[in-house]
């Protein structure tokens, strides 16, 4: 398959892109600066320009644009870019389909679990309905600007979990800490994380440029646990004590609004078309994914 990626540069889309190539498809790279090879196209979403004719004879194109979720506090400014930074991307790709007479067959946009809000112990699957605060609208508008994509053009908006990876993500600074024996759970620790390890979330997209799912796609590990457990098997797998739990009022203090939505928002989410689509997860449980993780350490 000849397929269009935006956001080939993150954790996600270097893994991506990385599986895709190596399966035998032809992955063309939209960047923001000068292309340094013929699989590279320039583009600028912030102004609205990518040249349709890019997308031309592509099958699918993947979008994984936006600004890291937790990588400064969030003021005003942030917030905004957050927003822009999926919004106009998103609706730049849906623009350029439009001039074409035969556009990509497959739109897969990403979306996040943080779709759901905070839902406390409720199951959640992709019927269940939008939750409240920043992540929630940012889901909710990002989903929306995907379904502009013209008509006929197959679009999938999968609502990724918390990325497991030996590497940076949203382990990048809890690792560590276990590691060392000085980490724990944060606040109360019942609250769900949904999780996957990077190289389910990959072989998922991929599993998505064929299945025949459109619509929100919730992209999750099918085993669900809370953060007591999530941290509780990474310590197990590192032989560390997992002692030092951090308050939530301690966690408020330090992030503002960024604790609340990302660390003590409770998601518990199944993966049901996945499941009933017949996708095969390598790492399925919490303590293979943990043993993946921590033997790269």
């Amino acid at each position: 398959m000849r397929i269009v990626m935006a956001g080939a540069s993150g954790l996600i889309g270097t893994d991506l892109s990385t599986r895709l190539v190596s399966d035998g498809h032809d992955v063309t790279r939209l960047v923001r600066r000068t292309p340094a090879s013929p699989a590279e196209v320039r583009w600028d979403p912030s102004a609205g320009q990518l040249d349709p004719a890019c997308l031309e004879g592509a099958d699918a194109v993947i979008n994984l644009s936006g600004a890291g979720i937790g990588d400064r506090p969030w003021t005003r400014r942030r917030i905004d870019e957050l927003f822009r930074s999926r919004l106009d991307p998103t609706r730049t790709l849906a623009t350029a389909m439009k001039h074409l007479d035969t556009p990509p067959r497959t739109f897969i946009s990403q979306s996040g679990a943080g779709y759901y809000g905070d839902a406390g112990s409720a199951a959640l699957r992709e019927g269940s309905p939008a939750g409240t605060g920043i992540m929630a609208r940012i889901c909710v508008e990002w989903e929306a600007a995907a379904h502009e994509a013209p008509p006929g053009v197959r679009v999938v908006t999968p609502r990724t979990a918390v990325v497991l990876s030996r590497s940076g993500g949203a382990l990048g600074r809890l690792l560590p800490l276990l590691r060392l024996g000085v980490g724990g759970p944060l606040g109360n620790g019942r609250q769900y994380w949904p999780w996957i390890t990077l190289p389910d979330l990959s072989a998922a997209f991929g599993f998505l440029l064929t299945a025949q799912l459109s619509g929100p796609v919730i992209v999750s590990a099918p085993e669900a646990a809370n953060v007591n457990t999530l941290v509780a098997e990474l310590a197990a797998a590192l032989h560390r004590p997992a002692l030092l739990r951090v308050p939530a009022p301690a966690l408020r203090l330090a992030m503002g609004k960024l604790a609340d939505e990302l660390l003590l928002a409770s998601q518990r989410v199944e993966p049901a078309l996945l499941k009933e689509a017949g996708f095969e997860w390598q790492h399925p449980s919490l303590r293979r994914a943990a043993a993946w993780v921590v033997s790269g350490a």
